[in-house]
């Protein structure tokens, strides 16, 4: 019998803020020539996650959390 998890995050797979240093180390990697499928791998966290942080950091030169819209 398979016990069904409680936790959502668990079911739903929800977003979770990564570090700094994790970012960091993205970006380390994307100067250093390794591809967005590597970086994935390596850090185990998905594709679209390292392609969003690296769009960030080339858009506003940060990788830092932005205010929001203040509502």
């Amino acid at each position: 019998m398979q016990i069904a998890s409680t936790n959502i995050c668990e079911r739903m797979g929800c977003s979770q803020e990564h570090s700094k240093f994790k970012h960091g180390t993205v970006i380390g990697c994307h100067l250093c020539t390794k591809s967005i499928r590597k970086i994935s791998l390596l850090l185990n966290i998905p594709r679209s996650t390292v392609s969003g942080i690296i769009i960030k950091w080339k858009q506003m030169g940060t990788t830092a959390t932005q205010p929001g819209t203040g509502h």
